[in-house]
Formats: C-alpha cells, structure tokens, sequence
C-alpha cells in the first residue's frame, strides 16, 4: 500500500465520526474500505487508489467517553478537484463501524495549494518590504562613498607612526592619540594629522612639533586629560583642542570636529590657567567641563560687602541738630566725580599703556602686565576676570572695556595697581583707574608740543 507523499497532495478530505459505542482505528478504517467499495466503479475504488498512490495513508483520531465514541478521518488526494470530492462524498455513506452504528459528517475539503499559494504571497511581499527598505544608493552618496575609502588609503607613515599624506607639506600639525583618530579624520579632509601610538610620545613627534604649528587634539575623557599634562611637559605644542566630554575624537562627526579645531586654545594660555598647585588645587575645567555660571549671583554679593567695608566709605560729621547740609540728599544719590589720578603713573607706563590701549580698540582683549612693564598674557575680555584669579602678581590691566565695580573687586584682592579701559564707572577705589581719554594728552600740554613741532 503506497504512500502519498506530502510534496504532491493537492487536497486533504476532512470528516467526522460519531459512532454509539467502543469503536477503534482499525474498524474505521475497515468501515471506510468496506462500505464505499464499488460505489464509484473499480477506477475510483479506495483501494486501488491509495495502491498507486493517488490516495494517501487515511488518518484516524478517535476517542471513546462513557460508551460513545468520536474523532476524526483524514485522507490526502491527489486527485483533481472532482475526483476528490467523489471521495469525500462517499464517506458519508457510512452507517456503522465495527458493531455501532455511526454518523461520518463531512467538515470539509481543503486546497493544500491555495495554502502554499497564501504562504507564498506573504513571503513575496515580505522580501519586497526589504527590497523597498533597502533602496538604491543616490549617486552622490555612492561618490562619498568612494570618496571616504580613498581617504582611509591614504593613511601613511611617519617614523613608523600613522600620519596623513600632508604631514610633511603642510606648515601646520595635528596630534593625535590614535591611528583610528587618524583614520577619521582624513574621512573629513584633514590630512595634516599624526598619532602617538600610545602613552609615551615619540621622539619624531617632539622634533615635527618643533619645526611646525602644532596642535594637540585629545579626547574628551580622563584619559584626554592625562595625555595632554604628559605632552604638555615633553613636546612644544602651539595649541590645544578637546573633544567633547565624554567622546572619543575616533568617533566625532564632521560638524563635532572642526568645532572642536575652531574652539582650541594657546598652549600658554592653557598652561595659565591649568595650575592646580598654584590655584589653591583648582583644575583646569575648559575645555573638559563646564560648570553653572555663578558669576550673577557673585557679583551681587561682592557689591553688598564692599559697600560695608570701612576703608571703602567716607567720614561724613553728623550735622548740627536743627540744620541739614546742604545738598545733602543730592550727594548721597550721584557720587561726585572723581579726577583721573595721572600723576601716579610714570612717563614710560603712560607710553606703554597708551599704545596698548589704542592696538587693542575693537579687538574686545585684555593685557596683563608685571611690575616691570613685561606682557603677561592676551586673553579675552569675557576670560579676563576667571583669568585674572590665576595669575600670580599682576600689576597693570589694559582692556578694550568698561572699567567696573567688579573688576575692580577682583583686581584690588589681586594686588593690581593700574586699570586701564575704554571708560569706567565713577567709584572710588585704591587702584589707579584710568581711561582712554586720561591717557591721552591734554591740550595744555598739546599746544606747546605741536609749536615745537613747526618750529622744527
């Protein structure tokens, strides 16, 4: 007896049984040869069908619960669609199983195909959902593409070290920790960068910065930040730059690395401000850090103390019981105006500081100077007052600003002797405040030098 096989079955017969009684597979199946046998001729006999294999093995489920039995016939065919249903519908004819009588109702015939055929539907819009996701490549994108494989190639050596192609060419250097920092960064143009390969700097690299612009771009993380104290004490670098806290520069975009290039610092000025040791333990927090702004609420409180302190108020006597001085509300509401104290300052700081103050109209710097008249940094004028906390005895400031309370505040506890800006505010102070205007020269003094001048 042949069986079908599951690969060619078109349809599946499906009926149920009920039988009064104890009935069990081999009586239904005997029930099902026994009782359709001849009805339809000798070409569609059961028997003769499941021997060639046009019919499949008949599948019987039955179950028997107090005295009845019940289940479920289940025949595969290959037979076309009319065939099968002649089948089916013989089934039933059966009347009894076994010695029980018995009912076979027919549940249905199932197309296997139309099954396959719904499985392929699906899957065929399964696969064209992910040909849809997928898309093509425009061409500008397959042209970056291309473009970023070349640059990654494009990665030389220097000495056994990972540098772009330009390292040699180009007047300026980045230096870099890694081959992978390299390697990106050449995806985004730069090819002027070389990595030190590791936490000791090689000695290429302190001859390279030595002879070019250098600048040390680092990562935004603790390890960043130990590189960069390292470097600092063993190659000349001219600028530092960070990424952002917590990256890596391997992994920075486009945009995230040339803002990083365009933030970066002077190397001197970095060292200025990075002195934990001689700031009472502060550390550097740019560019790794930035902390709340406090300088509001600070500046507030430095204004109320200063106004309590003895040294900062006038002596004024009581007046006599019964009279009031005159004027007296009118000069407590506007200070009178103070005289620029130039007699102070000596001929030669009046030179220099005059011309500094006229080179740095526009430019919104500050410098600070020593008691020998000797520059002590350029930084910005938003930098100055943070600036100013870490430097060790300065003695002149020179700004293209406002000369203010707070300022003042700060330069007073510093030791500072002269504060020079565009203007300032009208308050009175033991630090020689001048403006633009006072270091220019007077027109009594003008007239005799200009009559000299057409005399000569």
């Amino acid at each position: 007896m042949a069986k079908l096989a599951p690969t060619s079955t078109k349809y599946v017969i499906k009926a149920y049984i009920k039988a009064k009684g104890v009935i069990e597979k081999p009586d239904v199946i005997g029930a099902v040869f026994g009782q359709t046998e001849g009805l339809l001729g000798s070409d569609l006999d059961l028997r003769e069908l499941q021997r060639t294999g046009r019919i499949g093995r008949i599948e019987v489920n039955i179950k028997s619960h107090q005295g009845n039995s019940e289940g479920e016939i289940i025949i595969p065919s290959s037979l076309d669609s009319a065939e099968t249903a002649l089948i089916a519908a013989t089934l039933e004819t059966i009347e009894r199983i076994g010695p029980c009588v018995a009912t076979v109702d027919l549940k249905g015939v199932e197309d296997m195909r139309s099954e396959k055929r719904k499985y392929v539907i699906e899957k065929a819009k399964e696969i064209l959902k992910n040909l849809v996701d997928a898309g093509v490549p425009s061409a500008a994108e397959i042209s970056e593409q291309i473009k970023e494989a070349v640059r990654t190639h494009e990665i030389s050596n220097y000495h056994g070290l990972p540098a772009g192609p330009n390292i040699m060419d180009s007047d300026n250097i980045i230096i870099v920790e890694g081959r992978a920092d390299v390697v990106n960064l050449l995806k985004y143009g730069i090819r002027n960068a070389i990595a030190i390969e590791g936490t000791s700097v090689p000695p290429a690299v302190v001859s390279l910065a030595k002879q070019k612009v250098s600048t040390l771009f680092v990562d935004g993380d603790r390890g960043g930040q130990l590189i960069l104290k390292e470097i600092l004490q063993l190659v000349e670098v001219d600028y530092v730059a960070a990424a952002p806290l917590g990256k890596e520069v391997e992994e920075l975009s486009k945009k995230e690395v040339y803002k990083a290039l365009r933030e970066k610092v002077a190397s001197e000025q970095f060292k200025l401000e990075a002195r934990p040791e001689e700031n009472g333990g502060r550390k550097y927090e740019r560019p790794f850090e930035r902390r709340q702004d406090y300088r509001p609420q600070i500046e507030q409180i430095e204004q109320q103390v200063e106004r309590l302190e003895p040294a900062e108020r006038k002596f004024e006597p009581r007046p006599l019981r019964g009279r009031e001085p005159r004027d007296s509300q009118e000069s407590i509401r506007e200070p009178r105006e103070l005289k620029p104290r130039t007699d102070l300052i000596k001929p030669e700081q009046r030179e220099i500081f005059g011309k500094t103050i006229e080179e740095l109209v526009g430019t919104r710097a500050a410098c600070i100077f020593d008691s020998e008249n000797n520059v002590l940094g350029k930084v910005p004028v938003t930098e100055l007052m943070e600036t100013l906390k870490t430097v060790d005895n300065p003695h002149a400031i020179v700004f293209d600003g406002k000369v203010d309370f707070r300022l003042n505040s700060i330069a007073r506890r510093k030791g500072v002797k002269f504060l020079i800006g565009m203007d300032k505010d009208r308050f009175s102070s033991p630090i020689t405040i001048l403006s633009r205007k006072d270091l220019q020269p007077s027109q009594e003094t003008a007239a005799p030098a200009k009559a000299e001048e057409k005399k000569a």
